[in-house]
């Protein structure tokens, strides 16, 4: 095999799959002289030769010393990536051969430190995710070839988090299919543990290992490799780190979603602590297409051993109830789980008091999440045992006439109105009106308690299938709650004119309230997805080319961009602490892992994980479907408050 220079293995490292040994080495003059070299093979026209040949490479790699071999994993790696449901690879033995190169990396640490040998497990994990993601047949073989064993050993930390994030990619693949299941469930225990430890402590652990690590110098090298591919400095690095964070949590409750829907394991994934800690899980806008915390929950909601500890856990129904009233995809998922909560006798008088005073203002929702008649299903739900259920508030007045509320709204308002002529109907929208114009004029003269006054004035006059009309109403009142510092009933308000609005949660000004009102509570997250959908509907509002983005939102934007970052809890609690920074937190994420940080003071110490490294293809920076909450500049407005509705 010839040896190349570091710039010639620079060279080789960059060239696709498609590229062979022979052309590579063309380029650079030196002819290939290894009969079994894979890129050749590749190259190879007929194909009963061309799968013998690659058979043979799969048995040998595992079983020889080559510094050529990351190039080889790379390769297959961009092909599993690329090509995942080709039966080709796996049918040759792939997958002993991937099982094999993760134990000679775990058992051989003067292998892996060898030439670019680290890259080798991480790769190797990688291409097992991707042939196992789409295809039961072959998750079966990657089973009935050993990959459990040593996936398990990855996802123990017996090397680095980088490798911990595709183990439990590939670990959750094979638990997602009834019949590799079991092969996966003979971990069942140590495996819920470890993920749900994973789950809670991998953002520490990212943050401590490498994003708060300030010195390109103190990080291992590699790992910045296959972040960014080499290419843009830190920060890409840092925004890369950020999202492979939040994927190695998703993928974590993935794994434990398995187990939870098919009613395994959910004492233990039911414990107080992680429940608080799942509550807090978001896959935010670096994953917006996981609900990550809020999944795991629903599924819990689904069992009542997982219903009557969700129940107890006060922290986990508060955030259920404002995801509910938020404008967050998963929306629909928080209000699932409360009602799921409510429908359960055991549970429903545990939640009531909590959960009515959230619901009560999403009655009128039509659709979300694709389902229909959601306000309906809500309604049904607060109004079961209607009279038992008062009695059993009779110490929360509030929540009392919250029910007693829904109960007028939703039938004895309705079956009058079903009475109501349209002349009348007619009628009522004029008077509406004009009430609405005397509370606007209040509230522009600053009588702001007396426009309030006239707002639910006209709102008890005005009929309920004046739908917009009461947008406007309930949105002007939230406006006036705001300037007295009311959040709580500013929230309520503009959530009731979002719920009227179609589609739902698309009412700007309201919106923008919420908002504002989120933020006066301290609830970024909220907060932050109102903002981003007020700032959309201005840009799909926009019919210049040129986009405004108003400057007040801007600013709100940013703010909670900053308070919701992925790592500001822990970049948080390190500040506070008086030891060096992430001490305290090693020993605590990373449970003494002392194989582990042995293993990296290694790489650390020699010179070729600190510098000079060939930079290592990973799978696109822009990834499938790019984020719906896309935010765009433009020139800021000065106006800091949105008028009143007329």
């Amino acid at each position: 095999m010839a040896i190349y220079s570091h710039k010639e293995k620079e060279r080789v490292t960059a060239t696709t799959t498609t590229t062979s040994s022979q052309t590579v080495s063309g380029k650079m003059g030196i002819p290939c002289a290894n009969p079994s070299c894979f890129f050749c093979i590749m190259k190879e026209p007929e194909s009963s030769v061309r799968r013998v040949g690659i058979k043979n490479c799969f048995t040998e790699i595992p079983l020889t010393d080559d510094q050529e071999h990351v190039l080889v994993l790379s390769g297959l790696f961009n092909i599993a990536m690329t090509q995942p449901d080709d039966p080709e690879f796996p049918s040759l033995g792939i997958f002993p051969c991937m099982a094999s190169l993760i134990n000679r990396a775990i058992t051989d640490k003067d292998w892996l430190l060898k030439h670019q040998n680290v890259y080798i497990p991480y790769y190797a994990a990688h291409v097992i995710g991707s042939y196992t993601m789409n295809k039961v047949e072959f998750a079966e073989k990657a089973v009935e070839s050993g990959v459990i064993a040593p996936l398990m050993e990855l996802l123990r930390g017996k090397l680095t988090w980088v490798e911990q994030r595709v183990a439990v990619r590939a670990l959750g693949h094979l638990a997602s299919y009834e019949r590799t299941f079991e092969a996966v469930a003979d971990y069942e225990q140590e495996l819920v543990e470890l993920a749900m430890k994973l789950a809670s402590t991998c953002l520490d652990m990212v943050f401590v290992k490498f994003v708060g690590v300030n010195d390109e110098k103190a990080r291992l090298k590699y790992h910045g490799d296959l972040l960014t591919r080499g290419i843009g400095g830190m920060e890409m690095e840092n925004r890369k780190a950020e999202e492979w964070a939040s994927q190695l949590q998703c993928w974590c409750l993935h794994l434990l979603n398995c187990f939870a829907y098919k009613d395994r394991a959910i004492n233990l994934i039911c414990r107080q602590e992680f429940l608080k800690d799942l509550c807090q899980m978001w896959g935010g806008l670096v994953n917006h297409s996981s609900p990550a915390g809020v999944g795991l929950i629903r599924i819990l909601c689904y069992h009542k051993p997982g219903r009557k500890s969700i129940a107890e856990s006060k922290e986990v129904v508060e955030s259920l109830c404002n995801l509910s009233r938020s404008s967050d995809d998963w929306q629909y998922m928080g209000i699932d789980c409360l009602l799921l909560l409510l429908r359960d006798q055991d549970t429903r008088y545990k939640v009531m008091e909590t959960a009515i005073l959230f619901l009560v203002d999403l009655v009128e929702l039509r659709s979300l999440g694709g389902r229909s008649s959601v306000g309906e299903a809500i309604t049904r739900t607060l109004l079961l045992d209607y009279n038992q259920t008062m009695s059993k508030l009779k110490n929360n007045k509030f929540a009392q006439r919250s029910l007693e509320e829904t109960w007028v709204l939703k039938l004895d308002k309705k079956r009058r109105e079903r009475m109501m002529s349209t002349e009348k109907v007619e009628e009522r929208k004029v008077l509406v009106s004009l009430i609405k114009q005397q509370g606007n004029q209040r509230c522009w003269l600053g009588e702001v308690e007396e426009a309030i006054v006239k707002y639910s004035e006209a709102l008890d006059l005005c009929p309920s299938r004046l739908r917009k009309e009461r947008i406007v109403l309930y949105s002007n009142r939230a406006q006036c709650h705001l300037l007295l510092g009311h959040p709580d009933s500013a929230i309520r308000d503009t959530t009731r004119a979002l719920s009227l609005s179609t589609p739902p949660n698309s009412h700007r000004k309201s919106l923008w309230r919420r908002s504002q009102a989120y933020d006066m509570k301290g609830l970024a997250k909220e907060s932050l997805m109102d903002c981003i959908m007020f700032i959309n509907g201005c840009i799909n509002s926009e019919t210049k080319k040129r986009v405004k983005v108003p400057y007040f939102a801007a600013r709100m934007i940013s703010k909670q961009m900053e308070a919701t970052w992925l790592f500001s809890a822990v970049r948080s609690k390190i500040s506070s602490t008086q030891h060096k920074k992430g001490q305290g937190l090693d020993d605590e994420d990373e449970g003494g892992n002392e194989e582990q940080d042995e293993m990296i003071r290694t790489m650390m110490e020699n010179k070729i994980f600190k510098s000079g490294l060939s930079t290592i293809r990973e799978e696109p920076l822009i990834g499938k479907g790019e984020s719906k909450r896309k935010l765009e500049r433009g020139k800021p407005r000065n106006k800091a408050v949105v008028p009143l509705s007329t």
